[in-house]
């Protein structure tokens, strides 16, 4: 009988020695259970071709069909990925909805002698668990976000605190971008489902009873959204503030976006859209900075005539309470260790309302 999850902790923690996935490679790379291994009962060809038959011939013809290649594909994971496990092992094997991929492949398992079984619901399961954590319930966690404007190096001191033992969440790590209209990194980002499971993951590996330091972000990172507990969560949490010199902030950002100004080509046209925003002026002359080489004073300019503007707006609206304010006099290693240390001195005065 398929196994019921009422939690995401009870999920996490199946105890079966392998979880498997058996929905297409498309499916898995979208997004899956954290820990999962890719065995495919359908290729994506074979899954649509078999959704093609189901809709264009019949259902029947579509189970036939597909019954043989799914026969097929699990002799080959047979005798390869689960060519060494012993008749002690004991796995655990979800699809789509915890339907005929899932119970074909088990029932296969299960016959040849091992102790498999498979989540009821499959993925779906799974993402109405995630979405229980990100969209309803609220975030028990207390959250406490490090802002200041664009160049403090809000994400490297980030990096800093955790190594000082200081719970962090990197949104924009698991968004894989830099949160700017310059932000994009290689590799691209993962889908909303796949950043939503990273979130509840990571949410999950975390202390509720400690608090959980967050870069101040806007509702979007890139193409991503922040889901909406969260997202209220950070609306709702006070900041500790962190300021510093326009030249610092500039010289950190020119060191930090090196890879990004590197392509002057692909920087003029992320910078284009801002025309209709800023006016032709004023791009023409970040522009003019950007052909000349002058990086520390494309990026002076960026901040003073786009960013710290926006920034500004954005706080007169939330109206945020303050912890505490920490002044930086460099954003190199040494600057980027001081603001780390008065960070966590301000945490540790801190007490949450939430931990009364």
């Amino acid at each position: 009988m398929p196994i019921t999850f009422e939690n995401l902790s009870d999920l996490l923690d199946h105890r079966f020695d392998t979880l498997i996935d058996v929905r297409s490679p498309a499916e898995f790379a979208a997004d899956h259970v954290p820990g999962a291994i890719n065995l495919p009962a359908l290729s994506n060809a074979q899954r649509a071709h078999v959704g093609t038959i189901y809709k264009q011939v019949s259902p029947f013809n579509a189970r036939k069909i597909g019954a043989a290649m799914v026969a097929r594909n699990v002799a080959d994971h047979l005798d390869g990925p689960l060519a060494d496990k012993g008749g002690g092992w004991r796995p655990l094997v979800y699809c789509w909805r915890g339907g005929q991929r899932s119970g074909s492949f088990a029932a296969i398992l299960t016959q040849i002698g091992w102790r498999a079984d498979t989540v009821a619901g499959g993925y779906q399961t799974f993402r109405r668990l995630v979405n229980r954590t990100l969209y309803d319930d609220p975030v028990p966690h207390p959250i406490v976000l490090l802002d200041g404007d664009t160049g403090t190096a809000k994400t490297a001191i980030l990096a800093r605190l955790k190594s000082r033992g200081v719970q962090v969440l990197d949104l924009e790590g698991l968004a894989g971008h830099r949160g700017s209209l310059l932000g994009a990194v290689p590799g691209g980002q993962p889908s909303q489902k796949a950043f939503e499971t990273a979130v509840a993951m990571a949410l999950h590996a975390l202390d509720p009873a400690r608090p959980v330091v967050v870069e101040a972000e806007s509702s979007k990172i890139g193409r991503i959204v922040l889901p909406p507990s969260l997202w209220r969560a950070m609306c709702a949490a006070p900041r500790i503030v962190i300021t510093a010199p326009m030249s610092a902030r500039a010289d950190f950002l020119t060191q930090a976006y090196a890879d990004i100004i590197a392509n002057p080509d692909a920087v003029a046209n992320s910078l284009a859209p801002l025309r209709y925003m800023r006016g032709h002026a004023v791009v023409d002359g970040w522009l003019a900075l950007l052909r000349s080489g002058n990086f520390p004073g494309l990026a002076t300019a960026l901040m003073t005539q786009h960013y710290d503007p926006a920034y500004a707006r954005s706080r007169r609206i939330d109206g945020p309470s303050v912890i505490a304010n920490v002044q930086a006099a460099t954003l190199d290693t040494t600057g980027q260790e001081h603001v780390a240390d008065a960070v966590l001195r301000a945490l540790s005065a801190w007490r949450s309302p939430v931990l009364e």
